[in-house]
């Protein structure tokens, strides 16, 4: 990984200090400067980490100019076309696709460990009904750590795997629970018969009273959803559950830090805000109005759900979603639903408008995956919780490999200080 090439800082009043360039599979070549604090008495400054490695990863592979997407180096549309959400988890964690009987033996553990010990259910009871899902998530994953302590040593292998078929397995029954709660309805156990997300879809919207029998179209609907939101590279909340797990945390914990950081509107809150927006909006004759305004740099509005951090040409899972955006309404005959109208004709207006095509302003997965969720009958503060639920798997992947890396320290990223100078305290008496 580590080329002859080398990199010369030179500082004044210092002799030049060379540091290795490393080379990765695919993206920029990196620099390696663990040794320069030591060499030189200097730190790197990067708000935001936006030129820093801060590991090695065989993960997923974002290059956001070409509006590539790679899963263990798959592209996401061959694997959204061709493998379901449980075959791309496999994937993830073990490094290659699954065979029929890999397959078939992953699902049969990941479905023997959907179910939630019966004590955790009432631990919900605890929330006010009307609390956010995400609050609640929050709360029940950290939770989980103390009804499955039982493979608590990190350093096993199998301990390690348990633990992600626990995660992967009970974050479907937690969501549906989480939704359950707030409504009032009862919650329904897991059906080890269905599929990922018809199991899902059962436990979200069936009864005791009924039969419950999910539409495939909305099933592979969410099972594409799932897929696309699996893994995305260092992104904010990844980087916190690698950050925490640095430390030897459990893996609960890691992942309920995941949950609390997804929240945030700048990161997995941005389909529930596209869906607000598409609200004030209200309807298609005042578009233009909200197009002029999102133009006004003096304006504060912005069009939520268009334009990417990383990637700076179509987010290669919004064309996924498009189609899978198309197939949803048309499956429940909502191509005419007001607000759904709105949401075509915003999409019309960016990818013709020339101020949106100069600053390629797409439209993102998250635009497409609120207006699908919606139509399936997901309420909006829901949203979050199933990217959540999708991203587990990625989480958990990163998890186990920082775990695993030879290299791994715990995170201890340094600060430019900027405060006060050093100074003596004065005593109460003197001070004016």
């Amino acid at each position: 990984m580590t080329t002859e090439r080398k990199a010369i800082l030179n500082i004044d009043g210092q002799a030049p200090v060379e540091f290795p360039i490393m080379s990765p599979t695919h993206g920029n070549d990196c620099i390696d400067i663990r040794t320069l604090g030591g060499k030189t008495g200097l730190f790197t400054y990067d708000s935001g980490f936006l030129s820093t490695a801060s590991c090695k990863s065989k993960v997923t592979f974002i290059d956001g100019d070409k509006g590539e997407l790679l899963y263990r180096g798959y592209p996401i549309e061959q694997l959204a076309e061709n493998c379901n959400f449980l075959e791309v988890a496999y994937l993830l964690k073990n490094g290659e696709l699954p065979n029929a009987s890999q397959k078939s033996n992953f699902e049969g553990t990941i479905k023997k460990h959907t179910m939630v010990h019966e004590q955790l259910i009432k631990f919900y009871s605890g929330f006010r009904r009307d609390a956010h899902p995400m609050a609640v998530m929050t709360g029940v994953v950290g939770a989980l750590s103390a009804f499955y302590h039982d493979a608590m040593d990190f350093s096993d292998a199998e301990h390690r795997n348990v633990s992600f078929n626990r995660l992967v397995a009970k974050m479907p029954t937690i969501v549906a629970m989480a939704y359950k709660y707030s409504t009032g309805a009862p919650f329904m156990y897991p059906d080890n018969e269905l599929d990922y997300a018809s199991n899902f879809m059962r436990m979200m919207f069936g009864n005791p009273c009924e039969k419950y029998v999910a539409n495939p179209v909305l099933a592979r609907a969410l099972d594409i959803i799932f897929t696309l939101h699996a893994d995305h590279e260092q992104n904010a909340s990844t980087s916190t559950v690698r950050l925490a797990g640095s430390s030897g945390a459990n893996p609960f914990a890691c992942i309920a830090a995941g949950i609390a950081c997804l929240w945030g509107p700048a990161h997995g809150g941005a389909n529930e805000a596209c869906l607000q927006m598409l609200e004030e909006i209200g309807d298609v004759s005042r578009v233009g109005e909200y197009i002029k305004r999102a133009k006004d740099k003096n304006d504060s509005f912005k069009l939520m759900g268009f334009g990417h951090r990383v990637y700076k040409n179509f987010d290669p899972r919004a064309k996924l979603m498009r189609k899978v955006c198309d197939d949803v309404l048309q499956e429940l005959g909502l191509e005419n639903d007001r607000l759904f109208k709105l949401a075509k004709e915003l999409e019309k207006i960016a990818l013709e408008d020339q101020y949106f095509v100069e600053k390629k302003l797409y439209p993102n997965v998250d635009f497409y995956s609120g207006i699908v969720q919606k139509a399936i009958g997901i309420p909006t503060e829901m949203f979050t919780c199933i990217f959540a639920l999708a991203r587990t798997v990625g989480w958990m992947t990163q998890w186990e490999e920082m775990l695993t890396d030879p290299e791994y320290k715990i995170g201890r990223p340094r600060q430019l200080y900027i405060g006060a100078a050093k100074r003596d305290v004065v005593p109460l008496a003197k001070r004016a």
